[in-house]
């Protein structure tokens, strides 16, 4: 029997939008909206395995109800851009998944959907509505049931005409009576003033609908009579405007909404290609897949398989080997577990078992390894490095990381596998990793012959990437930032992650048992002024307790009731001691879970040391990520949070951390590509530049500058560098959109240098398809020139700021090879042991401490010549706490 979905797509993006915490992809375009939107989908593919499914969406802002009244959805504020771009990327996905998507100019989804299903009650099709909003109820037929979203979009709750009857004791029709008395702010359908549900829902209990109520007036008495009198004209119109229409025009049937089932081939690049990897693997596609008509012939490869008698003939051409490949199992590079290692040139490679290499006749091959005269050619070396010191083999000499030139010859390619790379390249195709060993709980080593032939071929992929890889980066002038900056700094930042970072056991438990102590207390004055014990973490029990029990003003409501997420206790900690004591525990907990118990299972038994991870091959912009554990997340605008870094201390006795951090790069790059003069000015007198803004702005002398105008230009300024919108300043500063909007046209009005470059840049970006930073590092913008608006202005925001977020990323980078450098040259014993966003640690002996001061800021601070100087402000102390 036939199945019938159709989803209302408007209604269902926007609550996911507001429902999902923030994400984002690796190109920096949003996707939360669409990930939860896809959830939604995949579960109700799922549970009621359809035969037809359609996506409706509104066609324009303007539609025929606007005709009858102009106001029509006047309230709404304009869509975030955030949410806007996001619409078709949900397109493109929906197409991936073989589902139909239907729009009609003039006609909102609803009405789209209303005409479907009155063909289906006509035909006695069994349909399933979803949707977010409630108007869909009067659409509920024997055959047409409505399914709501509850709890953002995850659940839905299914209602046919009897469920409608319990629940409000009403026939579906008499849904839109009810919007007819009661109006919609969202839609802003005006209805009676004063009206809410419970009056609506009682005036036709006793009447039937707004008719009936309007000649019933005489039944009536005092100001509900006279409003119902005053605004009957507004309720006939309610009435009509909440109708949906179910007459459209459509020229598209059942037939055109068949749905076949998910097809691997075209779900799953579209997935991939928003990076929802979670999804992939829920439902075991592979994160790229390629059809045997495209698929290359798989090249010619002459393998062998190494052992202890015949390793002996590969000692005599260790030093012509071109290239390697190194293959390891597990996230964590300093705990992966080693698979093998293949080696070779000119198409003949051998490979090495792991018992092998680590045998005492493989000797002279590992001692090629560590030779850092001897280039290393392959793919991932900085992991290489890693997994093989875990296993006590040194490595060094790392050459050329097809890895890491493939993500600077584009960092928002999300598929830079080597298999990825040959499908790029148009070389001879490489069987996935995946299909090899499986992957997830399925991952089996293959037998000696198997897995040898495969990491040989891996090993030949590589040389063949590598020259045209060198070609790409002579042509985009890139040579220089590959193999003077990224490449050395692979080298570094394994350094100094085999080095680690002291963690003070003893120091971290007792900064446990403080932080349990305090929420303790904290759980028992909640308790103590609420007047009631509640499970805290439970936001209907804590809903209950604040708006039924205390009394306190609602700000948001969920489907399933009260919210209280971190922006509604924000707003409500004013007016009692209670939220602030609800968010200190929040707060306290979270440390707690993730930083105490966190880093204890991160400390490593045989040092005591934490390990991290850097990955420079994930963000966009040329910022570094840390893994395992993630110290660049260590939250430093509390004190409880700042005290976590009291537990990193020097390794050696009588030792200092020394920490240095450059003082508000990114507008100093700003400054400098912008070529503002009152930007320029403030860096250079050494101004506080959000007083200076501030000052600007708001047209005050500097010292009238009160602590709310400096917040407001702070915001403001970092907000430029991030390309913020009138939504996110809104956000972030409390205030309406048009006051944010009103904010950033005054900013640009004062900096219209910064406004220029603005201009500019976008310019160039249409021009040439990339923006790059000082330091040539691209980004290309392939939606630049899109008719799309949506996608267009999320590319032009995105060529605003990632010139100035990339070179800043670039010079903390250069100042880390320079630093390298520079201890290298003096011989020095200092070690520098961490990269925190502009912020570099190190460990200090007590003999080159005063040198390390005046070295460590001398070296950051030219690391490259701006118009404007740069600045680093250098702290030490007994651990990481002090030194900042």
């Amino acid at each position: 029997m036939d199945k019938f979905i159709l989803i209302d797509g408007n209604s269902i993006i926007y609550r996911a939008f507001f429902a999902m915490p923030p994400l984002t992809n690796s190109k920096g375009l949003h996707t939360n909206a669409v990930y939860g939107f896809t959830t939604m989908l995949l579960r109700l593919l799922e549970e009621h395995k359809p035969t037809h499914v359609m996506v409706a969406f509104d066609a324009g802002k303007v539609t025929f109800r606007h005709e009858g009244y102009q106001e029509y959805k006047g309230g709404r504020e304009k869509t975030p851009p955030e949410l806007s771009e996001q619409f078709p990327l949900l397109k493109e996905l929906l197409h991936g998944f073989g589902i139909a998507q239907f729009e009609l100019a003039g006609f909102e989804a609803d009405d789209i959907i209303g005409t479907l299903t009155k063909r289906a009650d006509e035909a006695g099709r069994q349909v399933l509505v979803v949707s977010g909003d409630k108007d869909m109820l009067q659409l509920a037929s024997e055959h047409v049931h409505i399914g709501l979203t509850r709890k953002g979009v995850t659940d839905i709750e299914l209602y046919d005409p009897a469920q409608i009857k319990e629940r409000y004791g009403l026939t579906p029709l008499q849904i839109i009576d009810l919007k007819g008395l009661m109006g919609d702010t969202s839609d802003n359908i005006p209805g009676i003033p004063g009206v809410g549900e419970k009056t609506a829902l009682k005036l036709l209990h006793q009447f039937g609908s707004v008719e009936e109520v309007l000649n019933g007036t005489g039944e009536l008495k005092g100001k509900m009579k006279e409003k119902i009198e005053a605004h009957a004209e507004d309720a006939r119109m309610s009435k009509q405007l909440a109708t949906i229409h179910r007459e459209v025009p459509l020229e598209q049937t059942w037939e055109d909404m068949q749905f076949a089932g998910l097809k691997e081939e075209l779900a799953g690049p579209a997935l991939a290609k928003l990076e929802f990897k979670s999804l992939l693997e829920r439902l075991s596609f592979r994160a790229s897949v390629v059809s045997e008509q495209e698929a290359v012939p798989a090249a010619v490869v002459e393998s062998s398989i190494a052992t202890e008698e015949t390793i002996s003939e590969l000692f005599g051409s260790l030093e012509s080997i071109d290239v390697l490949h190194v293959e390891t199992h597990g996230d964590n590079p300093h705990q992966a577990k080693l698979i093998g290692l293949a080696v070779g040139s000119a198409g003949t490679y051998t490979f090495l078992s792991p018992e092998l290499l680590q045998s005492e006749a493989a000797a002279p091959v590992r001692e090629w390894l560590g030779n850092a005269e001897q280039p290393k050619r392959g793919y991932d070396l900085h992991r290489v490095d890693l997994a093989l010191h875990a296993h006590g083999i040194e490595f060094a000499g790392a050459s050329f990381d097809v890895q890491l030139a493939a993500y600077l010859l584009d960092p928002t390619e999300a598929n830079q596998t080597i298999s990825g790379l040959t499908t790029k390249y148009g070389l001879p195709s490489l069987v996935e990793d995946d299909t090899v060993m499986g992957k997830g709980a399925k991952y089996r080593v293959p037998e000696a012959d198997i897995l040898g032939d495969f990491l040989c071929r891996k090993a030949a992929a590589v040389a063949a990437i590598i020259p045209l890889q060198e070609q790409a980066l002579e042509s985009n002038e890139m040579n220089a930032l590959f193999h003077e900056l990224e490449m050395p700094l692979s080298r570094i930042l394994a350094d100094m992650e085999k080095q680690g970072i002291k963690a003070n056991t003893a120091d971290l438990k007792a900064l446990g048992s403080e932080f349990e102590e305090n929420i303790s207390r904290l759980m028992a004055e909640i308790y103590k002024l609420s007047g009631t014990e509640f499970n805290l973490n439970s936001p209907k029990q804590l809903g209950e307790i604040l708006f039924d029990k205390l009394g306190l003003p609602v700000v948001k409501k969920t489907k399933t009731g009260y919210s209280t997420d971190a922006e509604v206790l924000e707003k409500l900690a004013p007016y009692n001691d209670v939220v602030k004591h609800i968010l200190q525990y929040r707060q306290l907990a979270k440390l707690q879970s993730t930083y105490v118990e966190g880093l204890l299972k991160e400390i490593s038994d045989k040092d005591g040391k934490v390990h991290t991870y850097y990955r420079q091959t994930i963000a966009a912009t040329g910022r570094l990520s840390s893994q395992f554990p993630n110290l660049q997340n260590i939250p430093i605008r509390m004190e409880e949070g700042r005290k976590i870094r009291k537990v990193f201390v020097p390794s050696e006795p009588g030792w200092s951390i020394l920490a240095a951090d450059y003082s508000q790069i990114e507008l100093r790059v700003l400054a400098h590509i912008s070529d503002d003069e009152r930007l320029k000015e403030a860096f250079v007198q050494d101004m506080d530049i959000h007083t200076k803004t501030a000052s600007d702005v708001f047209g005050v002398k500097a010292e009238e500058v009160d602590g709310d105008m400096r917040r407001s230009a702070k915001a403001v300024n970092f907000g430029i560098v991030y390309g913020i919108s009138d939504y996110g300043l809104s956000q972030n500063l409390n205030i309406t959109r048009k006051e944010a909007a009103q904010f950033i046209d005054q900013y640009f009005e004062v900096f219209q240098g910064v406004r220029r470059y603005m201009d500019d840049i976008v310019k160039e970006a249409r021009q040439d398809g990339y923006v790059k930073t000082l330091l040539e590092r691209r980004r290309y913008l392939p939606e630049i020139n899109a008719s799309n608006f949506n996608l267009r202005s999320f590319a032009e925001r995105t060529a605003m700021n990632t010139p100035i977020q990339g070179t800043a990323a670039d010079i903390i980078k250069l100042a880390m090879v320079q630093m390298d450098e520079a201890l290298r040259e003096r011989k020095l014993k200092s070690r520098m042991l961490l990269q925190v966003h502009d912020e570099l640690v190190f460990e200090v002996p007590a003999d080159e401490l005063e040198l390390m001061k005046e070295l460590v800021p001398s070296v950051m601070e030219k690391a490259l010549e701006l118009s404007v100087p740069l600045k680093a402000e250098v702290s030490y102390g007994a651990n990481w706490y002090e030194a900042k």
